[in-house]
């Protein structure tokens, strides 16, 4: 069965970093565009950072120079690189895979990770 499984969140100060992972697992031939969602308590969900199959990037603007999203096709691995974190980023954070193509050439598309944590606090 194929999951996103992610981690890498946790409790960090103001101004700190983390690095979020979200692995495929299963057998996956291919990954398309990969996403990451936050959802803050008592708001909408909202795109954080999306990466294409050729690398290309967008980010929400709250990010923009902070974040950075990168894949690692031969792992089946997309990860979030936050430095200078704020208060306002505390969030679960969740993985999505706009399609995937798994070893027998079945096409899944929309899968989401469980979610991670990330707070930021002093």
């Amino acid at each position: 069965q194929v999951q996103l499984v992610e981690s890498g969140g946790g409790l960090v100060q103001p101004g700190g970093s983390l690095r979020l992972s979200c692995a495929a697992s299963g057998s996956i031939f291919s990954m398309g565009a990969m996403g990451w969602y936050r959802q803050a308590p008592g708001k909408q969900r909202e795109l954080v950072a999306a990466i294409r199959s050729g690398d290309s990037a967008n980010y929400v603007n709250s990010v923009k120079g902070r974040f950075t999203i990168s894949r690692d096709n031969a792992k089946k691995t997309v990860y979030l690189q936050m430095n200078s974190l704020k208060p306002e980023d505390t969030a679960v954070y969740y993985c999505n895979a706009e399609r995937l193509v798994t070893s027998a050439l079945q096409t899944l598309r929309d899968l989401w990770g469980q979610g991670t944590l990330v707070t930021v606090s002093s």
